[in-house]
């Protein structure tokens, strides 16, 4: 099974891109995902943008997830 994670562009450079999820900034590949552009959602892989995905969707996915991890804690 394999885990993708919402994460939000901040900004891109040739084919890498930052990108934030929580408190948490990286630089990934966009070699996937060409075509994103800062202020999208792209669901993050190993270090790669595999798709672009709507925002409603992504706030939802990453609600969704805190909501599990906080559950983990308790």
């Amino acid at each position: 099974m394999c885990l993708a994670i919402p994460a939000l562009v901040m900004s891109v450079d040739g084919l890498s891109a930052e990108v934030e999820f929580g408190e948490v900034s990286r630089q990934i590949s966009i070699w996937l995902t060409p075509d994103v552009k800062p202020g999208e959602y792209v669901l993050l892989h190993t270090g790669y943008s595999i798709n672009i995905i709507d925002e409603d969707e992504a706030k939802e996915t990453l609600k969704l997830l805190e909501e599990v991890a906080s559950g983990l804690d308790g």
